[in-house]
């Protein structure tokens, strides 16, 4: 007799993944680098083999998608076995591998984006040590001239100069005005109040430069190095932050800047950069890991 279909395609399950992290159809489709019509058909299909409602709409808040309790369930066991797939993938890849490697990144980008990446990594290299360290993005720079990284990611700000190395882009996604529900429902005030990293922070200089340009008037009412601190004070209506567009978390609205009166932003653009000259092998495998990984993202 014919079978059905299995109802855990890893396509489905990555796409699942990608709504509940995002909680929106449309940043996952962008991530995947699907359409959003692709998506939900995906979602239809995986509740019709599953035979459950999976996903749910949070009124009142932007309208961010959530997971049921079903989902709940389901989310937990599509994480293990796309985590199970990716280190297959990296298993077969090679031998074992050994060393210490030193990676700097930025701590959003190290929150959002990193966690199983790296967990993939580790798991199917147990030799390597591997040491994350989080940093202002002109800090990492700074540290990388001075050799205190194998390998970084930081945001470009072409305003700098590099350091001798090897540089690749690897992420690059709009910078959005973001803040609570209830002052988004507001009109934005004259003085914009502003919650920003401190310097030497990019973002925070490209919203300032961006609303110099414009005119603005702003001050700054919450300041914190803290991805967390930025995000509670913006929950709690302080002020306007910026976010990247993927990196925005529940209960934090995205405002169209065109209809409130705020300047556009420059895209975000992540570089991942490796001194010159050869690389030992785990190096030049946690590069071509972490490359693989954020190019299979945006799929």
């Amino acid at each position: 007799m014919p079978q059905s279909p299995p109802p855990f395609e890893l396509d489905l399950l990555r796409s699942f993944v990608a709504v509940l992290d995002l909680g929106s159809f449309t940043r996952a489709a962008e991530r995947l680098d699907l359409s959003q019509a692709t998506v939900s058909l995906q979602m239809q299909r995986l509740e019709e083999r599953t035979g459950r409602r999976l996903l749910q709409r949070r009124s009142g808040a932007g309208g961010y998608v959530l997971a049921t309790p079903e989902g709940e369930i389901l989310a937990l066991t599509a994480r293990r076995m796309l985590a199970l797939a990716e280190e297959a993938r990296i298993a077969l890849a090679g031998p074992g591998l050994g060393g210490r490697l030193r990676l700097g990144t930025p701590e959003d980008f190290a929150t959002w984006h990193l966690p199983d990446i790296l967990g993939q990594f580790t798991r199917a290299h147990p030799g390597v040590m591997l040491e994350v360290a989080c940093d202002f993005s002109a800090n990492l720079l700074d540290g990388f001239a001075k050799g205190l990284y194998d390998l970084i990611l930081f945001k470009r700000d072409p305003q700098r100069q590099l350091p001798t190395g090897s540089g690749f882009g690897v992420w690059r996604e709009p910078l959005v005005w973001v803040t609570s529900p209830r002052l988004a429902a507001l009109p934005a005030p004259e003085t914009l109040p502003l919650i920003l990293a401190p310097a030497p922070d990019v973002y925070r200089r490209r919203a300032l430069e961006a609303l110099e340009a414009a005119g603005r008037s702003w001050r700054i009412v919450f300041a914190s190095p803290s991805l967390a601190g930025l995000h509670a004070a913006a929950r709690a209506g302080l002020g306007w932050t910026v976010l990247p567009a993927g990196m925005v978390p529940p209960g934090l609205v995205t405002l169209e800047a065109a209809s409130e009166g705020l300047p556009l932003l420059a895209e975000a653009e992540l570089v991942l950069y490796a001194a010159a000259g050869p690389r030992s092998p785990a190096l030049d495998r946690l590069h071509r890991h972490i490359v693989q990984s954020l190019e299979a993202r945006r799929r």
